[in-house]
């Protein structure tokens, strides 16, 4: 091909020239030959008239674009305009030229996306999609889209990789079978699976495989494989997260989380996605000619066996792994491969300490990747295996055996090795790996004692996150992201820092833990950021949770509220650690935060609160429950009461954390008294410390739209049993407040209720229907008569007309509503509710009451609301009262809360 380049150079054909340049470029990155590659594409382009001043410009936008974490406009947006304009003595190119430009352009950001360098590549594919507008190739301009897609997903940009996505497919559903379609199915599964809709993944990527076997295709058959693996092992890990505790001590080179399946709730679920995820992996495997694809697969194999505990099947594909990775070309996906496989064997290490690999073996796979990284220029994979190197140094104390190394200790070169990835990652801008190596930083720093330093370093990290915010979900996108242990434990270990004791023990309060609870001196500042911190990361849980930016509104600081609105209320703020409850509350007109620590293991105080829960749909366990519960109001009430009193406070506001969001705090028992938190205290839960915008319930233009299903219903292949008494429920709302329409059974669906708030403004929606609230959006719904209506499609259900100036529904009232069983943050899917519908204030029920006293509660419930000089709170205390005078059973009276504006 060199030959052929030189031999049109010389008969003065440049188009030939240009031409054999680029497949000579093809050639070369076969061979791996990164730099050649380069320098042919650009000498093609050259030749064809691209300058390379408008590429470098090009690459330079995207590049800012990338470091500021915008999402640019669509590409869909942008593909139907020609914004690439020839040089003019090219302008009237022939056609035939033109397609052979936008070829060679597809080489070229081909070239740049392997070597990481997604910006430029989507700015080339652009270009290219352009010039196939214009050429009217519509295959062609399909095949850009779908090329497109897979920078924005390096970039993070999910969404609009998924609208461009399912765009292409629509346009090429109506076309032959080829391996277009094939290929634009398994990136759309891909995104699919990446947003968190594992359901319609599989369905897509299923398939592109089937596509694949009848156009007999053994790479994209590999492909589609692969992909399935990767969303079958993306449905186990949200079975098992579900069901675990946060794993706070966690680090972010290796996170190690392996051998932790909950034994007691569904372990066969996650284990069975599991091992459908190793079997697609094996078959990928064995299916792919591509020696690159073959050892990703591979690698993903190896990570899977390490959940599921096959420790002798590893060391066995190991084996026949390496010499494979010898003879491999370096590339960004390759580099990422090898990083991913040491991050593994890692983990088996650090699992199996007496296994034949040692850590230097280990080591010497991030060498080799950090190695091949520098010789193609790839800094974001040199950044990240430093990073991850680095962190390897913290599992074994005699990594360091050359002479050069022995006189320095493990921590310092870790630190050494941290500091290197991080001043890399910033210098590019990549946000996704600056947090983590700031945060090894503090962790390490930790470790060595320097308490300053390690919260300066977890700050940094924080605050870097903070300025991803929606884009969360794109962290990494070159290895399995898990919130639960990539961002969740940053905040909770900068929490637990700035919460020690000034004057305890350095290693988590030993020394003080002889006293099961006291009152520490912390700093103002340090509770305060803690607080903050806390806050941060519950909004980050929410949008994780939507997978988007999810609090649009201006809200109001809820000190502010307390301060200035309602001087009767306090917050109640538990913060739960690995070896201690800490609790916060801010008293109404007082600057200083009150603080107090119970020094109990995170998996004691869960254990408790997963048991209260249990008990609490149980009739028959009132004395179980009252002792459980008189535990909990210990730990969070007890140590305040005094105060309390002194300050005349009648509502308590709890921003809860973890589990404590699954039980109602109305329970907590007082057992010196005799009496529950809701006999004393009117109660209302907040998502965090920010409301939007509240203000008291205007009663006398009390407008209510009530809905419900009362018969039974199959739908989405799951059974809802009758609701008889929404019948009663919904007649006697009726009573009490004449001014109201009702959507029952058959007109209760989703049209009709956007058609009624559509046409009048209702104060307040009363929804009597089975629901379910989980940590997963897809699965967090209500019924309505033909559909769940799921969580992520609130906005738009309960959204005024555009023509009118947006107001906020005053209160949503969900009933009949209950919790995912088995789900330790269940109850994020009513957080999630909550903010998703506008609402000012939602009721719910953590369980389904299925009985009379429902329809009980909320006829004493709205005749409350009546009085103006009653908040919403306050309505519902007085409602749950006269049940607990009827029932003495907590099943009946406390599944109620509500969440947000308690005015």
């Amino acid at each position: 091909m060199q030959q052929a380049a030189s031999a049109f150079q010389t008969q003065g054909d440049k188009l030939q020239q240009a031409i054999a340049l680029s497949n000579l470029s093809l050639i070369y990155q076969q061979l791996g030959q990164w730099e050649k590659a380069t320098q042919a594409i650009a000498f093609s382009l050259n030749l064809l008239g691209y300058p390379a001043e408008k590429r470098a410009e090009g690459a330079e936008e995207a590049e800012e674009a990338e470091g500021a974490g915008e999402e640019r406009e669509p590409a869909e947006s942008q593909q139907s305009t020609t914004n690439y304009q020839l040089p003019t003595t090219n302008y009237q190119l022939p056609a035939q030229n033109l397609k052979i430009l936008a070829q060679t352009l597809e080489i070229q950001a081909d070239l740049q996306l392997k070597l990481g360098q997604a910006a430029p590549a989507l700015e080339t594919w652009q270009q290219a999609a352009s010039i196939y507008d214009r050429l009217d190739d519509k295959v062609a301009i399909a095949r850009t889209l779908i090329n497109q897609s897979l920078a924005r997903q390096s970039l993070g940009f999910y969404r609009q990789a998924l609208a461009t996505l399912e765009q292409v497919s629509q346009t090429l559903e109506q076309q032959p079978d080829s391996l277009l379609k094939a290929i634009a199915l398994r990136n759309l599964g891909d995104v699919l699976q990446l947003v968190g809709n594992l359901e319609q993944s599989m369905k897509v990527l299923q398939q592109s495989l089937d596509l694949a076997k009848r156009l007999k295709s053994p790479s994209e058959i590999s492909a589609a494989l692969l992909s399935l693996g990767n969303t079958e092992r993306a449905w186990g890990n949200r079975v098992q997260m579900r069901q675990n505790m946060v794993n706070e001590d966690i680090y972010p080179s290796l996170r190690c989380n392996i051998g932790q399946l909950n034994e007691k709730l569904s372990q066969n679920a996650a284990i069975s996605h599991y091992q459908r995820a190793e079997r697609y992996y094996q078959a990928a495997a064995i299916a792919s000619p591509l020696p690159a694809s073959r050892i990703q697969a591979k690698v993903n194999q190896i990570n899977i066996l390490l959940e599921l505990q096959q420790r002798a099947q590893i060391h066995k594909i190991w084996t026949n792994l390496q010499p494979e990775l010898t003879n491999l070309s370096p590339s960004h996906a390759t580099i990422f491969a090898q990083i991913n496989l040491a991050q593994s064997l890692g983990c088996l290490k650090h699992a199996t300490v007496n296994n034949a690999l040692t850590w230097k073996e280990i080591a010497q796979i991030f060498a080799t990747a950090i190695q091949q990284a520098r010789s193609i220029g790839d800094v974001r994979s040199q950044a990240y295996a430093l990073g991850a190197l680095g962190g390897l140094y913290l599992e074994s104390q005699d990594l360091p055996e050359d002479a050069q190394t022995l006189h320095k200790s493990s921590l310092q070169y870790a630190q050494e090795l941290t500091t290197q990835a991080l001043t890399l990652a910033q210098a590019i801008q990549a946000n996704d790996i600056v947090y983590l190596w700031q945060w090894q930083s503090g962790y390490l720093l930790k470790l060595q004692g320097d308490l300053k330093g390690a919260i300066a370093s977890y700050t940094e990290a924080v605050n870097t996150l903070q300025s991803l915010r929606s884009d969360l979900v794109a962290l990494n996108p070159d290895i399995q992201f898990s919130f639960r242990n990539s961002v969740e434990p940053v905040y909770r270990q900068l929490v637990d820092l700035l919460l020690r004791s000034e004057s305890g023990s350095w290693e988590s309060g030993v020394g003080s833990r002889n006293s099961a609870s006291r009152t520490t001196q912390i700093q103002q500042q340090n509770l305060q950021q803690a607080r903050n911190a806390i806050e941060a990361l519950q909004l980050t849980e929410l949008e994780n949770f939507f997978r988007e930016a999810c609090l649009q509104a201006k809200p109001r600081q809820i000190d502010e509220v307390v301060d200035k609105t309602d001087p009767t209320a306090a917050v109640v703020y538990p913060i739960i650690l690995p070896d201690r409850l800490e609790v916060i509350v801010k008293l109404p007109n007082q600057t200083e935060l009150r603080h107090y620590t119970t020094y109990r293991s995170r998996q004691e105080i869960e254990d408790s609160i997963e048991k209260l829960q249990l008990f609490l749909v149980e009739p028959d366990r009132i004395n179980d429950i009252k002792e459980l519960s008189q535990q909990v109001y210990d730990w969070l009430i007890q140590p305040f009461v005094t105060e309390f009193d002194r300050q005349k406070i009648k509502t308590l506001v709890f921003v809860l954390d973890g589990s404590l969001r699954n039980i109602p705090m109305a329970v907590l028992y007082d057992k010196q008294q005799k009496q529950y938190l809701i006999e004393k205290y009117a109660i209302a839960l907040a998502p965090g410390l920010q409301l939007v915008d509240p203000q008291p319930l205007q009663r006398q233009r009390l407008k209510v739209l009530i809905a419900g299903i009362s018969k039974e219903r199959q739908i989405a292949g799951r059974n809802f049993s009758p609701l008889e008494n929404v019948l009663l429920e919904l007649q006697q709302i009726q009573n009490k407040v004449p001014n109201s329409e009702e959507l029952l059974n058959q007109a209760f669906t989703k049209q009709n209720i956007q058609s009624q708030i559509d046409a009048a403004e209702f104060s307040v929606v009363h929804i009597a229907t089975h629901g379910e609230f989980s940590s997963n959006a897809e699965e967090t719904f209500i019924l309505a008569w033909e559909q769940l209506i799921k969580v992520k499609d609130f906005d738009k259900l309960l959204q005024l007309s555009s023509q009118r100036q947006p107001k906020a529904i005053e209160l949503l009232v969900l009933s009949a509503c209950q919790t995912a069983a088995g789900d330790r943050q269940a109850a994020l899917g009513l957080a999630g509710i909550a903010v998703r519908a506008g609402a000012r204030s939602t009721l719910a029920t953590l369980w389904s009451v299925d009985d009379r006293s429902t329809a009980e509660l909320m006829t004493h419930f709205y005749q409350e609301l009546e009085n103006a000089t009653v908040t919403k709170a306050e309505a519902l205390r007085r409602a749950q009262l006269t049940l607990l005078k009827n029932y003495e059973i907590p099943y009946f009276w406390a599944a109620y809360v509500l969440v947000g504006n308690w005015l």
